[in-house]
This record gives structure tokens, sequence and C-alpha cells, in this order.
């Protein structure tokens, strides 16, 4: 079958074609009904239908592949490395799940999970799921009043944490966070599991915290079957900036989910088998859940932890592993690839990476720079995917698995299936002609996978994404972008990252990425700024390729009139920056996303707002010190 082919069934037929993509997964009770859209925007996936994620990730392979690799765990950070099989790794679960279940965790209770990136971490996921318990994993290191926000939320019965985390060596304290947190929050979680890696000292609270190791002896033999859920029941509540102060709790199924999964490891990640991933993210995110967690076990597949920076303790660090582990599917980012681009060339060559079918990079626009760059290094396609955590799995890409569909330069792909993707005119709700520029939006029903809710708040899942045109009830990416006449789409940023300046709607995407055609450039972000005649004004901060180009004023001055003579040819002297200021770092996440709002907040004279998940502080005071100057 061809894509279109395949693509038009899941669109047309959703009930016959998803029951079908159902037999990726075992069911313990079959479902009655593959979808039921009679009360939208609200969708049920295989109703009645009774499944666990955690035995599709991990039972049903011991049988048959039990002394095989499943989850391969290794920190860079603390040079520890360690290979659990699938039987290994389903007696952990087990271990996890019955502590868990010895301070009366059940069916439908939350565990809030706030860990670094150990084998612990997943274990704790998987014990969730294992006994019917709705996890919440929240960022490790994240600031403490953020984390009480999602206490209150979630209102845990149990909290999983560890002493410390690690970054570049130098070890990050969790359990002061999380004592004061818990200070802050109404709701008092009745327990804390504490992994002591032995990085700093934590003091422990009688009759609330338990240590792990020592509860772990106590099951070392634990035998906890799985608990069938009905396929609607919550699997997890993950997190998500929202407009206002109060986080939006993306909640998702059980079933619904393992399918997604299931699928798109078979068709856009054409994973196998006996093969081994590499996810680069981290489990506080949704890529971190779907596809280092449960997506490459569902599969079959050994799937890779990393703790640790792409270039410590050197760059070939990522490659070694490639090697050893004879990695199939790697799954990073655009801006880990730009940093690996910086560092000398014979870090990737000295590992042999024939193994290696395709580097999948989501998280961000991929520039044609980037892409050709480690497309050439690696000798592998590179596959652009695009979506969002509410979504659990891409909504663009294209799937190698359907159909060898070629992919273009600066586009993630098209519609997968089940997705119903158009670009709308925001003003007047039309749908936009080929390369015509509008937002991103989905029609009902979500496919499976999709969010079922906002956690607790039904009104606000309505009135956040399916009100926002007055023609038609449609999920907002709140993205714009363009589809060209063969069907490819292309990303041009958030909606809500527009700038308006005079009257003119400006997406700060499109200054980037005419700012980065500039040779001298090798990253860029622009930011709309507060201005009293024009409204706002775009301003830029750019890495320069060569320092030495600005080491004096002059220099300096001249960067900027070539950069903003670019914009002015290539957008128009509307779109030019009112200023382009150089550093040599710019503040992200350590999940590679460029800080914007906190940008725009230091140049405005505000509180950039929680930084703890900042990569280098050291970024934004350049920041701040270019801005004064």
């Amino acid at each position: 079958m061809n894509f279109a082919d395949f693509y038009r069934q899941s669109i047309d037929d959703p009930q016959t074609f998803w029951a079908n993509e159902a037999r990726l997964i075992d069911w313990h009770k079959p479902f009655d009904q593959a979808m039921d859209y009679s009360r939208p925007p609200f969708t049920k996936w295989f109703v009645g239908g009774e499944t666990n994620l955690c035995h599709n990730a991990v039972d049903r392979w011991v049988a048959t592949r039990g002394d095989e690799p499943a989850l391969i765990m290794v920190s860079t950070e603390t040079d520890t490395e360690k290979v659990y099989s699938f039987r290994e790794l389903q007696a952990e679960v087990m271990r996890m799940a019955a502590i868990m279940r010895s301070l009366g965790v059940t069916r439908g209770d939350r565990v809030l999970i706030y860990m670094p990136m150990i084998a612990e971490a997943a274990f704790a996921m998987l014990a969730c799921a294992r006994i019917g318990a709705i996890h919440s994993v929240v960022f490790g290191g994240f600031a403490s009043n953020s984390l009480a926000t999602r206490i209150d939320d979630a209102k845990p019965k149990l909290v999983i944490s560890a002493d410390a985390g690690s970054r570049g060596g130098k070890s990050v304290a969790y359990k002061p966070l999380l004592d004061q947190a818990i200070d802050i929050a109404q709701h008092k979680p009745a327990h804390v599991i504490l992994v002591d890696r032995g990085l700093m000292p934590m003091e422990r609270k009688a009759g609330r915290d338990i240590d792990y190791a020592a509860a772990r002896e106590r099951y070392l033999h634990a035998d906890v079957p799985v608990t069938w859920l009905e396929s609607n029941e919550m699997s997890y509540v993950l997190y998500t900036s929202g407009t206002t102060g109060k986080p939006k709790g993306v909640q998702r199924d059980v079933g619904g989910y393992a399918v997604a999964l299931a699928s798109s490891m078979r068709h856009i990640f054409c994973g196998k088998v006996g093969e081994t991933y590499f996810s680069t993210s981290d489990i506080g995110w949704v890529v971190g859940h779907s596809y280092i967690v449960y997506g490459p076990l569902i599969a079959g597949m050994a799937t890779i932890m990393y703790e640790g920076l792409p270039i410590r303790p050197d760059a070939g660090i990522w490659w070694r592993l490639v090697e050893k582990y004879k990695v199939t599917r790697m799954f990073s980012a655009p801006t880990a690839v730009r940093v690996l681009k910086k560092q000398p060339p014979e870090f990737m060559r000295k590992y042999d990476l024939s193994s290696l079918k395709a580097l999948y990079l989501a998280g961000e626009p991929l520039d044609e720079t980037t892409s050709e760059w480690i497309a050439s290094a690696l000798g592998v396609p590179v596959i652009d995917n695009y979506w969002q955590t509410e979504t659990g799995w891409p909504i663009l890409s294209v799937a190698k698995g359907v159909e060898d569909t070629p992919t273009r330069l600066g586009s993630p792909g098209m519609p997968m299936h089940g997705y119903k993707v158009k670009i709308l005119n925001e003003s007047t709700g039309a749908v936009c002609s080929a390369n015509e520029k509008g937002v991103v939006v989905i029609e009902g029903p979500l496919p499976p996978g999709c969010m079922q809710t906002v956690y607790g708040d039904d009104a606000r899942f309505v009135n956040t994404y399916w009100s926002n045109f007055a023609s038609e009830q449609v999920y907002s990416t709140f993205d714009w972008g363009i589809r060209d006449q063969d069907g490819y789409y292309f990303i041009l940023g958030r909606t809500d990252d527009v700038i308006n300046v005079a009257g003119h709607r400006l997406g700060t995407r499109e200054i980037e990425e005419s700012i980065s055609s500039h040779p001298n450039v090798s990253e860029v972000a622009v930011v709309g700024i507060e201005d009293k005649l024009k409204g706002q004004v775009a301003v830029a901060f750019a890495i320069p390729k060569n320092a030495e180009a600005i080491a004096t004023t002059e220099g300096r001055l001249a960067l900027e009139g070539e950069v903003m003579a670019v914009v002015d040819k290539s957008l128009g002297s509307v779109a030019r920056p009112a200023r382009v200021y150089f550093v040599t770092l710019l503040p992200k996440t350590r999940s590679g996303k460029l800080l914007r709002r906190s940008i725009q907040a230091i140049c405005e004279g505000r509180d950039p707002g929680d930084l703890t998940t900042i990569e280098d502080p050291a970024s934004l005071e350049q920041i701040r010190g270019v801005v004064k100057g």
C-alpha cells in the first residue's frame, strides 16, 4: 500500500483503520468499539477493551526475549553503564510496584516522579502503569514553586525522587527543592521514596521518607500481577506551560496511547524487534515518555537511557554508544546536532556507525545547513518530525515504514495517519491556499494517543484548544505554517511568538530564518520588545561564527548592518530588527529550547521567570550585559 491510500483510510474509515492497528498490541479483553466520537471534541478509543502499558512494554517479551537487552542505562556523569534484560526489567518493575503497593498506592492514585535520568525513573513509570496508578513526571531540578503547583494540581499520594541529579559533572540537589515544594504546596503527599545515589547528603523526614534501596531488599522476590485497565482509563498526566500561571496537565489514556506508539514505531520510526533505539531526550518531556520508555519497549526494542551531555567526556560519546549497542534508530534535537557540528569531525569518524539506519530530529524547526551536515556526516536519512506534548506522537513526518516518501528540506513532512491537518486563515477561518501562511489546525477526532483533556478541567481543554475559530471547532496547534503544492508542511513558529510592529504582524521565526542565512551567523534568537511608538520592535541576539569580526566596535556595527540588510532583502524593511546584539551563548533549557520569553523579559526590564531548567546561567548575564551596554 502506498502512503496516500494508507493515510486516506485512516481519515475516511478510522474505525476499521485503528481496529487493524490495534492488533500491534496485546489485549486482555477485546474492545467493543474502536472509536467513540459521540461527544466532540472528546474521543474515546478502543472502548471496553482492557490492556496495560507495562504488559505491552515488558511482560509480553519475557517469554520469547527474556534474556535480550531491554533497558540500557548509561551515565557519563557517574561513569556507570548497566544493561537490563526484559526479565531483569520485569523483576525491577515488580519490586518498585510492590513498594508502591505497600505504601497504599492503588489504581487511579497519582504518583509524582521527580528524578534524574536513571534506571529507577523508568522502573517507577512502568510500575505505575503496571498497577494502574497515574504517573506525573516533573523534569528533575525544576524549581520548588513550579513543583509545588504540580503537586497541588495532581495531588499525588506518593512522590519518587533522588538525592541529586548531575549535569556536566556538577551535582544538582533535588531533595531540598522537593522538601521546599512540599512545604509550599497545600497538598501533602503521604510518602516520598528516595533513591540515594551518593551524590549529595540529604535529610530524611521520619514517617514520610522511604529509602529505596532498603525497601527494594524487602521485595526482591516480589510478584506483582498486571492490573488490566479499560482502554480509556488514565495512564499519566504531563504538565506543559500555559498562558496562565496554572499549569496544564495533559491527560493521556492507556489503550489509545499504546496503539499509537506501536503504530508510530512501525510506520514512522521503522523499529524492529531486537534492535536498539536511542533517544537523547529526558523523561521529563513527552519525547522521553513516548520514545525512551514506552515506544521502543512496546516495539520489542532495547532502549538507551542516557544521563549526560553530548560532548562529555568528549564529542564522540553518542557515537560510541551507537557502535557498542548497534543502535539502528536515533532520535535527537537540532540544537544538539548544532553543538556537535562545532566539534572536531574525528570524534564521529572513529566509530563504526554502520548499524544506524536513520536519525530523527524534532523539538524545533530543522534548518537546511544543520540537516545537510549531519546527513552527510552520518550517511543516513535525517527525518524531521513535528508534534507536541498534547499529541504524544508525530503530527507531521514521513512514514518510511509505509512508503519511501522523500523528505523535503525545511519541512517536517506531511500529516501522519489519523491527523486531518489543514491551515486556516487566522482572521477569516478560511482554508489557506498552497504557500499561504495560516494557523496549523487538526480536525476532530484526534487520533489515538493524543490528550484526552486537561487534567481536572474539561472546560479548559475545550476553551484553550478547540475554540479559536468561529467558523468551526478544530484543534489549534498555535503554530503558524504553510503547505506547499505537493502537500509538505512548513512550520513558521508559534502564533504567540508573533510581534506586532506598527500594525504589521511578524513571526519571529521568519526573521530568525532570514538572519541565519548570513554567512557569519551560527545561531540567532529574535524577540519582540515593547516600543512606545510602534507597539513592538524586533530585537535579535546572534552568535557569530567568526568572533573576530565583532572584536571591535567598528566590526560589530558593520556586521549588524549586514544582518539588517539581509532581513531587508528577504522580508522587507518592516521586519528589520531594531537592534542586533552579538553574544557567545544563547539561553536554553537543558532540552535545547531557546528561552525567548526570558530574553524578552530582560530586554523589557522584567523578571525572566523560572530559570531552573536553564543550561548555562551565564548566557542570561550576557544578554543583560549587551542590552545595558
